[in-house]
């Protein structure tokens, strides 16, 4: 387990409902290779702070490296229905971004 991680962990046992620190502690899991941690992070991201825009993205990318397409999918649209909620035009943008690349639409078709 790298010293990173650790001192994360620490951190999440001070502040045990921070969506930020739950994120990195995610993320390096992911660098590490570890699926199943990251998995889990990411669901209980999704699950107890769904207005953590963030972690869309991130866990749909994550979603499509596992070959899990559809549920990839997903995850972005429920990510730009949080953005727009929470009317974050960039993570919009981004999500939107990466869902028309997810489904082979290339910007240039667009015109």
């Amino acid at each position: 387990m790298s010293n990173r991680l650790e001192e994360l962990q620490q951190f999440l046992k001070e502040s045990p409902n921070d969506p930020f620190l739950k994120y990195a502690i995610t993320t390096e899991y992911k660098k590490m290779g570890d699926t199943e941690n990251t998995l889990a992070g990411f669901q209980d991201l999704r699950v107890n702070h769904p207005d953590y825009v963030g972690a869309y993205y991130h866990f749909s990318k994550f979603m499509e490296e596992q070959g899990r397409k559809e549920e990839a999918l997903e995850i972005y649209q429920a990510g730009m229905e949080v953005a727009q909620r929470l009317r974050n035009r960039h993570a919009y943008g981004e999500l939107l971004s990466a869902y028309n690349l997810a489904m082979g639409i290339e910007e240039d078709d667009w015109d």
